[in-house]
């Protein structure tokens, strides 16, 4: 993959760990970053999102080849991963660091989000409607190192199998011909 020909997108839809380990086993992805974005303080810390005060979501930001891998496919990807229409939370993670968000690096990606999300509607996939925020990109914090490749480095860790494990066979069903 040629560095100077690839596109960034950043999503957050719960634990960060939940939405990277997926992305990380995409075709025409490159490097996925877990952080923080979309709040009012300056470098972050894991404490400081977690008390939820911090107006920040965790967050996966990654370069990927739009020959290989569309927008539009990680839009498809990112929605099958968790539960849209959840508003702050995913699971048992509370609070709006957990919140559903699309933070869109020019106008073609919010077009495209907001095109995927009234077709997702319209389709009624869910009972309820999608509560995705769609923001402006702001600037990535990134998260402390050990959140980094979480799921590679701690397979056996229980959050993981319970809440990962499932994700990956998930993305192994829906989108087999878009893996590594």
């Amino acid at each position: 993959m040629k560095t100077n020909d690839l596109q960034q997108a950043t999503f957050a839809g719960g634990c960060f760990w939940c939405i990277e380990a997926p992305l990380q086993r995409l075709k025409g992805v490159g490097k996925v970053i877990s952080g923080y974005m979309g709040g009012s303080i300056n470098n972050p810390s894991y404490q400081q999102i977690c008390s939820g005060m911090s107006g920040h979501a965790e967050v996966v930001q990654l370069n990927f080849d739009a020959d290989v891998i569309s927008y539009r496919e990680l839009l498809q990807i990112f929605f099958s991963l968790h539960d849209p229409t959840q508003l702050n939370r995913q699971g048992n993670d509370c609070g709006s660091q957990y919140r559903s968000a699309i933070f869109y690096h020019d106008q073609q990606q919010q077009q495209l989000a907001e095109q995927a999300i009234a077709t997702l509607n319209n389709a009624k996939i869910w009972p309820n409607p999608i509560v995705t925020s769609l923001e402006a990109l702001q600037p990535l914090f990134i998260a402390e190192q050990h959140h980094q490749n979480f799921y590679d480095n701690n397979p056996n860790q229980p959050y993981c199998q319970i809440m990962i494990e499932p994700k990956l066979l998930k993305l192994q069903q829906l989108f087999p011909d878009k893996l590594l």
